[in-house]
């Protein structure tokens, strides 16, 4: 068993500082493989409304992996990537194989239950490295509870490109059952911490792996400068979790985890829903489970580019914006925005007390969105 990515050491930085110290980040093992799993045609999808169709669908890959590591005793041996319509990942060579089996079973799982087209490959950090990309990894503590990889240089995404470009689909052969215990997506659209607020979703990218780092240090710090610390920036509080008594947040979370219709589970999973706003706002455990939620939630993603998801007012939004777009002119990066109203989340669930996790992406299309904007800034700079 490879141990490498949950021996690295863990430092107790703000990210700017981390990113601002390019010999505490090493080279990813050249064993391991980079594998991608990417929602085809997100774009569309997301314009025929099926946002949290395309987030769940991401974070359910997330989800299948961790389960079958936790199966196989082996915790915290893979770094993974939250992309909004996507996910990558960085695992041992020994496990690529069966995860991307895993994987494959759960494309087909997605395609038979949500109609989504997944592109899922995978190729040797040692052939990323021999074309001259770098996949510089580090981990970081964001707080209490909450560790991080973080990647510097641009092999995950020369990785990503390639194997999207080059994905063909295979006929359905033989699919095992996918383990997608812990799958939840039970709370409404979740409004910024303070009233007067908005949520902004960030693609920052640079290429320049020499200036990278330092570029990316600035920017970070001047998030840091202008919205307060990355809790300061959270788009996540507790006090605006409302969980969701739709009918149609439980058929979604049951179509995807179940693959079909359990009455059972509707009517279980409901009275939850039904009863769950007294025991979160009334029990001791509620009320540290919603504290919990905001410290375990993915709001911020470096894996070669900078995504992230911040909460603040108008005047902060334009400030960072203004300074983005004097760095943009400067040839120092290209950015796409997505500006919007409220956040979502999608979460993986397997106790109320440490072990959950929540994947934070905007409203109305999010990344997605971010990332139209970006690409386009991309082609016309070509």
């Amino acid at each position: 068993m490879s141990t490498f990515y949950r021996d690295l050491p863990v430092y107790r930085l703000p990210l700017h500082e981390l990113i601002g110290k390019p010999e505490y980040f090493v080279p990813v093992a050249g064993s391991f493989h980079v594998i991608v799993v990417d929602v085809e045609g997100s774009t569309i999808a997301v314009g025929k409304g099926r946002h949290h169709d395309v987030n769940l669908a991401a974070t359910g890959a997330i989800i299948a992996v961790l389960n079958r590591l936790r199966e196989w005793k082996e915790e915290g041996t893979v770094a993974y990537f939250f992309g909004g319509d996507g996910a990558t990942f960085l695992v041992p060579g020994h496990r690529c194989s069966e995860l991307l089996q895993t994987l494959e079973s759960y494309r087909h799982h997605v395609s038979r239950t949500q109609e989504l087209v997944l592109r899922v490959g995978s190729i040797p950090v040692s052939e990323v490295a021999s074309r001259g990309n770098l996949i510089r990894l580090a981990k970081c503590q964001l707080n209490e509870f909450l560790a991080v990889p973080v990647v510097l240089g641009n092999g995950l995404k020369t990785a990503e490109a390639r194997i999207k470009a080059e994905f063909v689909p295979t006929a359905e052969v033989s699919i095992k059952a996918v383990n997608l215990e812990g799958m939840q997506c039970r709370w409404d659209e979740i409004p910024p911490p303070r009233d007067e607020e908005q949520i902004i979703c960030l693609i920052i990218n640079n290429d320049d792996e020499k200036k990278q780092p330092e570029v990316y240090r600035r920017v970070l710090a001047k998030m840091e400068d202008i919205f307060g610390k990355l809790d300061q920036r959270q788009p996540i509080s507790a006090t605006r979790l409302r969980l969701s008594v739709a009918l149609s947040t439980i058929r979604r979370e049951m179509r995807l985890r179940l693959g079909r219709f359990n009455l059972r589970y509707l009517l279980q999973n409901s009275l939850m829903m039904l009863y769950g706003p007294r025991w979160l706002r009334n029990s001791a455990a509620g009320k540290e489970y919603l504290n919990k939620v905001s410290l375990l939630s993915d709001t911020i993603m470096i894996d070669g580019s900078i995504n992230t998801v911040i909460s603040g007012r108008k005047q902060q939004v334009e400030a960072l914006l203004s300074y983005l777009n004097k760095l943009e002119k400067r040839g120092d990066l290209i950015y796409g925005v997505h500006r919007t109203h409220a956040s979502v989340i999608s979460c993986y669930v397997l106790d109320h007390d440490t072990d959950h996790l929540h994947f934070i992406d905007a409203t109305e299309g999010g990344y997605t969105s971010a990332a139209k904007v970006y690409k386009a800034k991309l082609k016309a700079r070509r």
